[in-house]
């Protein structure tokens, strides 16, 4: 079979039974034109790992009808547009990306104006508690994934983007009229940031709907719209909080995610969801591959400091530099660096092979725990721009792997259960790291120990990490030996893909951030 057999979706029948859909294989010397665009016979379906396994060069996608996944009574088969309409939903999905992670890596400029608006110079823990509304906000957004994942296996990406984006712009919007600090720890922490859990996950999971052959490339500018908004949001953020005020920016922010409401209607679903989901709702067997469990613990113990520049850089270099210096610029360089990061470490890891990819991760840990601790060294604006400009390029880089690891550790069947767990897991470290910083500043006078100490999980967290090709590789050998009976042998089996066809599995997966 060859891509020439390649068809647009409204030639296909809606529900073929099985045996109008098989065709004589004929001789391989006089095959026609009609032969070739003929769907796959059953026996080759069988060959090829079954209806839900791509053909190794084959650029459609073999999916189950609304009566039950997998049933050969019911299946048909699908072609991804690549295009069309696709492009309208890829923009969305983009912008998705940017105006959630934009607001929150800006949240440092609004942190300085909550400082502002309700701090008093008599709170001794006012630090902490303002840095408890950024660090609920993020976390929040990762915390809820499983269950996001949930709703769009359920209910579908258009509903639950919409409803989504829906509660965010109800947060954010009543954000606006309080007039103290804990109840932006509700409307802005919890209701903003689940409206933007629900809203962010089903713009990666519908791209599938559309693209195949281009998805690697899809999903690598989606996920720029978080770098492009990290670069200009700081900037238009200080501009309204400085000419409006705080309430009113908040309220201008209300017509990004007006805008994000409106895009999640163009995420009309192409492939239809099994009947049977409901059933499979949570896989918790990855828990039983030892070397899922060590990265699902080493990525969540690197993140204690992970977020702290974030939050806390933007009052830091006020405190350090004065007031006249333009913050904004620290978080333009983390911007700029990450999209460049994520292109290139992204690239580079292609040609690392299976789990070794996570060497890439342990390297990106490492300087990102060093470069926090330098933050307390830089006594001028230039070291801190260097700074950020190597920290923004390694948090690129431990970003646009996580997908391609999940993968090469549990198998494209488990990879997004795998990815939204992990994702879970994150939000512990990054909702608790800003306020422990912001405790150490309002009892110490400083960042310094705060940023000395934000370094060191990353170190940590990526020497846990080192552990993993070793045990991998210590599985892949036992396996030889006893094929059957540890499920993370069976699950590893699922990993071994055919010539040619790793490289289409990975970029089916979901990226982050």
């Amino acid at each position: 079979m060859t891509e020439d057999k390649t068809q647009s979706k409204e030639e296909l029948p809606t529900n073929v039974p099985a045996a109008e859909e098989e065709e004589p294989a004929g001789d391989d010397s006089a095959a026609t034109a009609a032969e070739e665009s003929a769907p796959l016979t059953t026996e080759e379906k069988q060959e090829n790992g079954g209806e839900w396994n791509s053909v190794p060069g084959d650029e459609e996608k073999k999916i189950a009808a609304a009566g039950g996944a997998g049933d050969p009574e019911t299946s048909t088969e699908f072609v991804h547009p690549e295009g069309g309409w696709g492009w309208m939903v890829m923009l969305s999905a983009m912008w998705c990306n940017g105006s959630v992670f934009g607001i929150q890596n800006a949240c440092g400029v609004i942190f300085v104006v909550l400082i502002q608006e309700f701090g008093s110079k008599d709170d001794p823990q006012l630090m902490f508690k303002t840095a408890w509304v950024s660090s609920l906000s993020m976390g929040m957004i990762f915390f809820c994934s499983p269950v996001v994942s949930v709703f769009t296996d359920i209910f579908g990406c258009r509903k639950t983007a919409v409803v989504g984006a829906g509660v965010g712009i109800i947060g954010l919007l009543s954000s606006s009229f309080v007039k103290s600090l804990e109840p932006l720890y509700f409307t802005y922490g919890i209701l903003f940031a689940c409206g933007c859990s629900f809203a962010y996950q089903p713009s990666l999971v519908i791209l599938g709907h559309y693209f195949k052959k281009r998805l690697g490339l899809v999903n690598g500018i989606v996920t720029a719209g978080s770098s492009l908004f990290t670069v200009v949001l700081p900037f238009v953020l200080s501009y309204l909080l400085d000419g409006i005020g705080l309430y009113h920016t908040l309220r201008v922010l209300c017509i990004l995610m007006f805008i994000l409401f409106l895009a999640g209607f163009t995420y009309k679903p192409l492939i239809p969801r099994p009947s049977n989901r409901r059933k499979q709702i949570f896989n918790f067997s990855i828990f039983k591959s030892k070397s899922y469990c060590i990265w699902a613990f080493g990525i969540p113990a690197a993140l204690f400091g992970y977020f702290v520049p974030y939050v806390h850089l933007m009052n830091h270099v006020k405190e350090r530099l004065g007031g006249d210096v333009k913050q904004e610029v620290l978080l333009l360089c983390l911007g700029i660096t990450s999209g460049l990061g994520r292109l290139i470490f992204g690239r580079v890891a292609d040609y690392i092979p299976g789990v070794k990819k996570v060497y890439l991760q342990v390297v990106s840990f490492f300087f990102i725990g060093l470069m926090s601790m330098m933050i307390p060294l830089c006594h001028n604006f230039g070291g801190l721009i260097a700074v950020c400009l190597f920290m923004g390029l390694f948090d690129g880089c431990f970003i646009c792997i996580m997908a391609p690891i999940a993968f090469e550790l549990v198998g494209p069947e488990n990879v997004s259960q795998a990815i939204g767990f992990l994702l879970g897991f994150m939000s512990i470290p990054m909702t608790v790291g800003p306020p422990v910083a912001g405790l150490l500043r309002d009892s110490l006078g400083s960042y310094d120990v705060a940023f000395y100490l934000a370094g060191i999980p990353p170190i940590i967290g990526g020497i846990i990490l080192c552990l993993i090709p070793w045990v991998h590789g210590r599985t892949l050998q036992e396996k030889t030996k006893v094929p059957n009976g540890d499920p993370e042998k069976m699950m590893l089996d699922n990993t071994t893909l055919k010539p040619g066809s790793a490289e289409d599995a990975r970029k089916e997966d979901v990226s982050v951030i």
